[in-house]
């Protein structure tokens, strides 16, 4: 799970590196978040620094494509062949083990329609490792492409239409909230977005250089990557459910609450 779910995770960052570096722009090498408490993910995703300002719009989109597209293109393989190595198994087998609930996103249920067949009655499917890591690329693609503030989709929103960013920005901050409402793990994803997006985008060097309509349809695709790899309910779990795994965590790593 370990080799899938880095391999995603650096194929993603790499892309923005490259591009990053195509353009000249000062970048960093990815830097990888660990995050031990989480036993099966272990970190929390990877990032890198530009150090530099953006010459212009289609650098800009050019530097926020590349990392999704790269991470999609490595995950579709370890998606394909994580739901091959997972297996339906009668629902009485859930009893006595602790399983995650998770949501799947239209992705990852076309591909179990399309290698597993229909989910038989009364059965789960028992995710493998690969799988896993899969589902957590998918979901690491999607809160990337949410086009609020300085995500990889608020860059291609700026870069696509910079007079209409900061009002998608709002909406999408808007909609997160919302989904705080629906499921409590979004609540840190949110409040990171709210302390991200109180500001406006910055310009590009060039903001006045035209984008050209290949990069428009690059954009809508990844947009459609991001429709395909969303999901408003990655971890179902209720409030209570959710005070609890914080209390658990306070207690892993020694909180004082």
């Amino acid at each position: 799970m370990a080799v899938g779910l880095l391999s995603i995770l650096l194929a993603h960052e790499m892309g923005h590196y490259l591009a990053a570096r195509h353009y000249r722009v000062d970048a960093s090498l990815p830097y990888f978040i660990p995050a031990p408490f989480l036993t099966l993910a272990g970190t929390l995703g990877a990032f890198i620094r530009l150090r530099a300002p953006i010459p212009h719009r289609r650098a800009l989109f050019d530097i926020g494509v590349a990392g999704p597209l790269a991470g999609f293109l490595v995950c579709v393989p370890v998606l394909l062949l994580g739901v091959q190595q997972s297996s339906w198994l009668p629902a009485a087998a859930q009893a006595g083990r602790n399983y995650l609930t998770l949501g799947e996103p239209l992705l990852f249920q076309w591909a179990v329609l399309w290698l597993k067949g229909p989910e038989p009655a009364g059965s789960f499917l028992d995710l493998g490792p690969l799988a896993f890591a899969a589902w957590f690329g998918l979901l690491v693609t999607a809160l990337n492409l949410i086009p609020v503030a300085q995500l990889d989709g608020g860059h291609l929103t700026y870069a696509m239409a910079p007079r209409w960013a900061r009002a998608v920005s709002q909406v999408g901050l808007v909609v997160c909230i919302l989904l705080v409402y629906r499921r409590p793990s979004w609540l840190v994803w949110t409040v990171l977005l709210l302390v991200l997006g109180r500001r406006r985008h910055p310009p590009t060097l060039r903001d006045g250089a035209p984008l050209g309509w290949p990069r428009v349809l690059l954009g809508w695709l990844a947009f459609a990557i991001f429709a395909g790899s969303f999901t408003p309910d990655p971890i179902i779990t209720s409030w209570g459910d959710f005070a609890g795994a914080l209390r658990e965590l306070s207690r892993y790593l020694r909180l004082p609450w």
